[in-house]
């Protein structure tokens, strides 16, 4: 019977119709429109460079040519949304970013280039108002946090202007322009929506599509947070908390089976940890896939890394031998890579009998480490116990362990370290080449090849592959770079010292083989020529995806350019109070000028609504611990969520600031403020809904007067805010340039830098 009756199952929804229901959003769809004509109105003016599209744009071009390149700064996602711009723009990246203001040539697509970021910053109006419904409050209050970022204006403005919506002075400069902060802001909130949609969805419908769809859109949004720059990972943390006493909060419910329970928890790790992690992993794949081609950056890779890129070193080692043998002769570069990329090098000159403090030397043939391809780099492995210079038939492998003696190529003198101390590294020994004074002074001159990473990749000496440190037999002393560089004896060249580590070691050890080829001539005339010809041998390098993520990440986190001090770069302290502000785009003719500047109002508001809430938070807390409820309990726990969400979002992307030390900008803030804007709302409606109604059960009349008196004030204060966006729109937009008494007019603090032209 029931195999007879399953089909009629399965085909009974063929009987009815099927219908597709859209709801549409009357309130979201008119903010999100206000906020694309806030912002996309004369999105290409001014046509020139502004402020960091310098910075941006140079990787834009490479990105346009695919040329690999690295970016201290963060992760590659916001630079591939940009590059977005540029490809649907049709931009050929031939364009040189080498001033703030220069002028853009025809073939920049200015439009484009700035549209993702001005999309961005569009979405963060209809967010934000989501935001606060989805925190349960009206739709009164999530109005209020959404005007406040895109304040929609009711009369013209004074001047006459296409732009009838007008937003919060910092967010709007910052989303008309290339740069990363608007879209950041975006995930940011785009996380923060979708985590509360899914924890309000957790009570109705667990497991469902919308919860599944929210719950994964949750992880993707923080990944891409995280991808634009790292500051993202402010806000990740902080949905990863709320997350984490969500579930503890389930550990507790006893209607939970177990069962039910490790589905919860396996969910979100699946969509908050898993799902993170492998979308970021797919931004590099994808960054990996794009750039293929050598560039300028290339010198701060490993040689592996340098090899896997089309052209510059892939060029040169192409068709290398893959294993070391005795007889090869090899370039040694430094895995370090510090102060800058090198190779281990000797040539003829000596160190000088005595240095200037007076202590002498052995006055051996210099070891150094040179910053440039040479031929003074190659170095000869010979077998200690054959006098053959040439590879045998079939080729002999070094092994890891084995004991062999490096001669230089051109000199033919070979590696030595002894029990003299090193030119600017007295604790260490010097290393040098051999020269035979006939004196008491014997060659010491064999080292041990122990290969670090043999347990990835085997025993045997490889080319690229294989990080080796060379250990010498008589003393134990390890070749490393020390990193000083030489006085002019020794050509300023970086020092190489022979240093005793019991065990252990560092990356200014490690050396890899770059450049190889099998030697074939035992005549030094005949092998000098070698040594001056490029190799020719056959066999290709390839590294998997994760050893060059793992590279790069690691580059990324560690390499830091010197930091020095910015003429508009300002401290933690300085954003909280607005005393700081950049200019960010200046004409020499009109004197219009753009400027990072928020209102004023706004953000004075934002801290005050911060306190307020704090301080009430405490109140309450304490009253609630000798058993006095001000307030219901639902609007308890809702002031506490959204306390923890704005004030928790706040503190989170603005106290870590404290402890960094690199070069600090007022966009840095940009994200903690926007929480800020969210709780302002909040914070008025809640003195509105509860506080005037605490008044009131002493005196009804109070109650009328006291929220007649807090509607006029909220009047007043918007009214404010709009008139101080009036004001400092020209600094915001660009134009209408100002004279020099409305210039001075503006400079509200002291510390505020306008331009004012002197003619």
């Amino acid at each position: 019977m029931v195999s007879t009756r399953l089909p009629d199952k399965m085909l009974s929804f063929l009987k009815h119709p099927l219908v597709l229901s859209v709801e549409i959003n009357i309130n979201l769809l008119v903010l999100a429109v206000a906020g694309l004509i806030s912002r996309l109105s004369s999105l290409s003016y001014p046509q020139a460079v502004v402020f960091d599209e310098v910075y941006y744009g140079q990787f834009l071009s490479l990105y346009m040519k695919q040329i690999f390149f690295v970016d201290d700064s963060g992760p590659p996602f916001g630079h591939m949304l940009l590059a977005l711009g540029g490809y649907l723009g049709g931009f050929d990246g031939n364009f040189l970013w080498n001033r703030i203001g220069s002028e853009y040539s025809p073939n920049v697509p200015i439009w484009t280039l700035r549209l993702l970021p001005a999309i961005a910053g569009s979405m963060c109006v209809p967010l934000a108002y989501q935001i606060l419904v989805e925190l349960r409050f009206s739709h009164l209050v999530a109005h209020g946090a959404a005007l406040l970022i895109l304040f929609v204006s009711l009369f013209p403005p004074p001047t006459p202007h296409p732009r009838l919506f007008l937003t919060e002075n910092s967010l709007i400069t910052q989303s008309r322009l290339m740069l990363l902060e608007s879209v950041l802001i975006f995930f940011i909130l785009l996380g923060v929506l979708s985590y509360l949609k899914f924890y309000n969805l957790q009570r109705q419908s667990p497991f469902s599509a919308r919860w599944w769809f929210w719950l994964c859109l949750t992880g993707i949004s923080c990944a891409c947070a995280v991808g634009v720059k790292y500051m993202g990972l402010f806000t990740y943390i902080l949905l990863l908390t709320m997350a984490g006493i969500h579930s503890w909060q389930l550990v507790g419910d006893r209607s939970l089976s177990n069962v039910s329970l490790l589905c919860h928890l396996l969910a979100r790790g699946l969509a908050l940890v898993v799902i993170p992690i492998a979308t970021y992993l797919l931004f590099f794949y994808i960054h990996l896939t794009l750039l293929y081609r050598s560039g300028p950056h290339d010198q701060i890779m490993t040689s592996a890394f340098q090899a896997s890129l089309e052209g510059g070193l892939a060029r040169i080692t192409q068709g290398q031998p893959l294993e070391v043998a005795y007889g090869s002769q090899i370039t040694l570069r430094n895995v370090l890579g510090k102060p800058m990329p090198c190779w281990l090098h000797s040539h003829k000159n000596t160190y000088p009998i005595r240095y200037e403090n007076g202590r002498g030397s052995s006055h051996q043939q210099q070891v150094t480490c040179y910053p440039f391809k040479d031929v003074n780099n190659w170095w000869i492995v010979k077998d200690p116990g054959s006098q053959q210079l040439v590879v045998s038939n079939p080729p002999r492998p070094v092994r890891h362990g084995n004991i062999v003696q490096l001669v230089h190529g051109i000199t033919t003198r070979y590696l030595n370290t002894h029990d003299v101390a090193a030119p600017l590294s007295p604790h260490a020994q010097e290393v040098s080449c051999y020269i035979d004074y006939n004196i008491s002074m014997p060659a010491q001159n064999l080292w041990r090849v122990e290969i670090v990473n043999r347990d990835s990749d085997g025993d045997i000496w490889k080319t690229i592959l294989s990080e080796v440190r060379f250990v010498h037999v008589n003393t134990s002393a390890v070749v490393k770079l020390s990193g000083a560089s030489l006085p002019d004896w020794g050509y300023r060249q970086l020092e190489i010292v022979g240093e005793k580590i019991s065990k252990g070691y560092h990356q200014s050890m490690l050396w890899n083989v770059e450049e190889h080829r099998y030697g074939k001539s035992q005549e030094q005339k005949e092998r000098e020529v070698e040594l001056h010809s490029p190799t020719r041998m056959s066999i290709g390098q390839n590294l998997s995806f994760m050893a060059k993520f793992t590279e790069l990440q690691w580059k990324i986190l560690t390499l830091k350019n010197e930091d020095t001090e910015h003429k508009y770069s300002s401290s933690p302290l300085d954003w909280v109070t607005l005393d700081t502000n950049i200019a960010y785009w200046f004409h020499s003719t009109s004197g219009a000028q753009i400027h990072l500047l928020g209102n004023v109002v706004t953000w004075m508001s934002a801290n005050t609504a911060t306190l307020v809430h704090v301080a009430l938070f405490l109140w309450y807390l304490l009253r609630r611990r000798r058993n006095i409820h001000d307030i219901p309990e639902d609007a308890w726990w809702q002031w506490v969520s959204a306390g923890g969400l704005c004030v928790g979002g706040w503190a989170m992307n603005y106290l870590p600031f404290f402890l960094m030390e690199k070069t600090l900008f007022l966009y840095h803030y940009l994200p903690a403020v926007t929480f800020q804007i969210l709780l302002l709302p909040i914070v008025l409606q809640h003195m509105s809904d509860h506080l005037c109604r605490i008044s009131g059960s002493l005196c009804p009349f109070r109650s009328v007067l006291s929220k007649s008196m807090h509607s006029a004030f909220v009047v007043a204060w918007f009214s404010s805010v709009y008139l101080t966006y009036l004001t400092f729109r020209p600094l915001t937009y660009g134009e209408p340039p100002l004279s020099k008494a409305e210039l001075q007019n503006l400079r509200w603090k002291d510390s505020w830098d306008l331009l004012i032209r002197k003619h």
